[in-house]
């Protein structure tokens, strides 16, 4: 059922046919209502509801024409977005406009209006009436419902290309992705603990390529449990498979044919339905792309790297490092590498150290949102943090540094090492 959903959900074609289905169903049901039942629903409809046939071709073929009118400027400005989301933002934030069930709605409601207005002035034959007709007066509520549609959409598209509705979608997005991980962690034991396994290993291969996008946690459970046997997910989400590259590593004592495609959902690109990494790295990617030159935006970058300590915060109360999944018994059946706190951390910080260390307010910012994380995060990871403090802080000559911008960024260090509770450490000694 998750693999039908993954279908649906990358398949943009999806809902204008549903619309244009339902148009379809639409004018078709009005044709008979107008050719069968007109005469005996006349005295419950208004009169001035009704047109004759002439008046019925005139108003539909204008709203059919003015319709596919609008369906090509929605179509157009949908184009434009997309360029601007590629180039201002990131390749991989498109799939979030993309994927936005409201653009496609309203180009489905548009091709919907057309589709009714155009079949019903097929219909529309004067030899098949003697009577007026109530299908002219549904196509101009449909085409008074496509305005509305339409305003609104305009709305949605300003709101939409702003970065900070942007950000804060991603942030949602990945504060999700963590919700899941913390609801799993409440079905597991932690890492290592309980992981014995015990029987002849066998290795299974991918069979494709693509990226693990998915994992069925509580189905490979059930399955392991079934057939009293371990499984060791040696790939994590995220990560780039091939037909021979291994996917899980199985305990077993009697030979059992493992399913990978009822287990592991591996598509073409990478999404942020699980892959935390991956719903990180738009935000550390539409940062980067506002420090760079063309765009020279730092603010926004700064508002981010805050964001980002936040949402590091929360991925520091995961059992990072693997995590065991026992069955009723409470024996180990399920091990699933996740990322050590320090891998997260490196791969969030390193292209931001790299790209903005000549810009003081960026290197403050990556100070304050290590702070932020260190505020929500066990002490246990105090010692990942600040490893990467000094990480970055390796990336700067501080003798290039003008007296006032060294003196503010000390003072963010010493804030940040009385936090994590480490001896701070001395710029001026920090020379390269």
């Amino acid at each position: 059922m998750k693999n039908f959903a993954f279908w649906i959900k990358e398949k943009l074609w999806v809902t204008p046919a549903v619309y244009s289905i339902i148009a379809v169903v639409l004018s078709i049901l009005f044709f008979y209502v107008d050719l069968h039942w007109i005469d005996e629903l006349s005295e419950y409809i208004p009169s001035i509801l009704l047109t004759n046939v002439d008046l019925a071709k005139t108003i539909m073929g204008s709203l059919s024409g003015a319709l596919l009118t609008m369906t090509t400027f929605t179509f157009s400005t949908i184009l434009v977005v997309l360029t601007m989301y590629s180039s201002q933002f990131s390749p991989r934030t498109l799939k979030n406009f993309v994927h936005d069930r409201l653009t496609w709605r309203v180009l489905g409601v548009f091709l919907g209006g057309f589709i009714y207005n155009t079949l019903s002035l097929l219909f529309m034959r004067a030899h098949l009436y003697s009577h007026d007709v109530i299908s002219t007066f549904v196509g101009i509520v449909i085409a008074f419902f496509c305005l509305a549609t339409f305003a609104y959409f305009i709305h949605h598209i300003s709101t939409t290309v702003q970065v900070g509705k942007l950000v804060i979608e991603l942030v949602e997005d990945t504060e999700r992705v963590v919700g899941k991980f913390e609801e799993l962690e409440s079905k597991a034991v932690g890492p290592a603990i309980g992981w014995k396994p015990d029987g002849i290993k066998r290795t299974v291969m991918a069979g494709k390529a693509g990226f693990i996008g998915y994992i069925y946690f509580e189905k490979l459970l059930k399955f392991a449990e079934k057939k009293n046997l371990e499984i060791e997910v040696v790939t994590c989400i995220g990560e780039y498979v091939h037909e021979n590259k291994p996917l899980v590593n199985i305990y077993m004592a009697d030979s059992v044919e493992f399913p990978v495609d009822e287990f592991f959902v591996i598509g073409e690109e990478r999404t942020s339905e699980q892959d935390i990494e991956f719903a990180m790295q738009k935000l550390v990617e539409i940062a980067l792309r506002a420090i760079s030159p063309g765009i020279n935006d730092p603010n926004t970058a700064n508002d981010i790297i805050l964001r980002l300590g936040n949402l590091l915060g929360k991925i520091g109360n995961l059992h990072t490092g693997g995590l065991v999944f026992t069955d009723q018994e409470g024996n180990g059946r399920v091990l699933y590498p996740l990322p050590v706190f320090e891998e997260i951390l490196y791969q969030i910080y390193y292209q931001l150290a790299y790209y903005g260390k000549y810009d003081i307010s960026v290197l403050s910012a990556i100070t304050d949102s290590l702070i932020v994380a260190a505020e929500s995060t066990p002490s246990s990871r105090y010692g990942d943090l600040w490893n990467i403090q000094l990480y970055v802080l390796e990336g700067i000559n501080s003798a290039q540094l003008k007296s006032l911008d060294r003196k503010f960024l000390q003072n963010k260090v010493d804030s940040l090492s009385d936090q994590l509770g480490q001896s701070s450490i001395n710029l001026m000694m920090n020379e390269t």
